[in-house]
């Protein structure tokens, strides 16, 4: 293998961030830019003359929309993608979709002084590009989408079907990071109006974590929404970490209530899935199922294998079902995963423990 392994392609029309771009991935030992297109036509013809393992690709492009050119892209040479977004709320919708439609993952341009922030985003960068390498469409292998704005009316395999559960005390907690923005729609859209309440921490940015809940509310029977400080965790009810703040579960009584914390970030996150898992692990014990979903790094990992050290019941994604199969093999490698499964059997599977508990729920 060469010192320059990963052979990337920039799609911009910022001669200024094609510029930055170039200069933080070549200055990298194990990637190099092999060219840059201001749009999606010139990048069409350098993909055929290049043949780059990733792309970073601007949501919003001259000639031909970033959109538009990445589903062409995904339907006829599947490949790895970064999408490059401004932080702004049309632009947090383009990017939720660009990853509906197969994009890795996303980074997002600074606000301001444009070229010093992207400098300081460069680990960020890098990270993701390395992750895009070795994601599902690397090893050739991507997952068929759901129909977007399709609401799923059961789970499992899409029969009705009556389980019990008459306890109001279990709680779910879900971790992700690269690729979880569509694990986690797969599993919430599969969860019946009475599931037990359920957190999510995804690793995504401010402004993100909003638009990302209410795309999911729309799609799912339970409601989805951006978590708050305090509130009462409820059944039926998902709640969302919000980007750059910790998301725990707390006890106060017979309820459970969902704290955010502006504490350091945990394995370089903000909100960490190792913060919301411990504090579960803490506060729920034997009441909680913890679910650990693809994603680069090791968060997660050390706060599941305390959940299952409290009576938790665990599961990990499976390497094939994952877009990147980082946390899950690091929660796996730690003894800290139950059942390990592909990502279509995850809800079943928490439904069918809860049901040998001797409780119910119809889905």
């Amino acid at each position: 293998m060469s010192a320059k392994s990963i052979k990337v392609l920039i799609v911009d029309d910022s001669a200024l961030i094609r510029k930055i771009l170039t200069e933080i991935i070549d200055n990298q030992a194990d990637m190099q830019v092999v060219g840059a297109a201001a749009d999606p036509l010139i990048a069409r013809q350098k993909i055929k003359e290049l043949n780059p393992d990733v792309l970073t690709l601007d949501v919003e492009m001259p000639r031909m929309d970033g959109l538009v050119f990445l589903e062409k892209l995904m339907r006829l040479r599947p490949m790895p993608v970064v999408m490059v977004s401004s932080l702004t709320e049309r632009n947090s919708l383009l990017t939720l979709h660009a990853l509906e439609l197969g994009a890795v993952d996303f980074v997002t341009k600074p606000k301001l002084d444009i070229a010093q922030g992207i400098h300081d985003y460069a680990e960020e960068i890098t990270a993701k590009i390395r992750a895009a390498a070795v994601s599902r469409h690397a090893r050739g292998g991507v997952a068929p989408l759901p129909v977007p704005g399709e609401r799923r009316v059961c789970g499992g395999a899409d029969r009705p079907r009556t389980r019990m559960l008459n306890s109001t005390e279990k709680v779910i907690l879900m971790g992700a990071s690269t690729g979880g923005t569509e694990a986690i729609r797969e599993v919430l859209t599969r969860m019946p109006p009475d599931a037990p309440a359920i957190l999510v921490t995804q690793h995504m940015p401010e402004g993100f974590t909003r638009t990302f809940a209410k795309r999911l509310d729309q799609l799912c029977r339970i409601r989805v929404k951006e978590a708050e400080d305090g509130e009462r965790v409820l059944p039926g009810h998902a709640y969302i970490a919000p980007g750059n703040r910790h998301l725990l579960l707390q006890r106060s009584g017979a309820n459970y209530l969902a704290r955010l914390s502006d504490a350091p970030p945990v394995n370089r996150h903000r909100p960490s899935v190792d913060v919301l898992f411990q504090s579960a692990a803490q506060h729920a014990g034997n009441n909680a199922v913890g679910i650990i979903l693809t994603g680069m790094g090791n968060d997660g990992a050390a706060g599941l294998r305390l959940m299952k050290d409290a009576g938790a019941y665990t599961l990990a994604q499976d390497e094939e079902s994952c877009v990147v199969f980082g946390m899950p093999k690091e929660a796996i490698a730690l003894g800290a995963a139950e059942r390990v499964l592909p990502l279509r059997e995850m809800a079943d599977k928490v439904f069918g423990h809860l049901h040998q508990a001797g409780r119910a729920v119809r889905i």
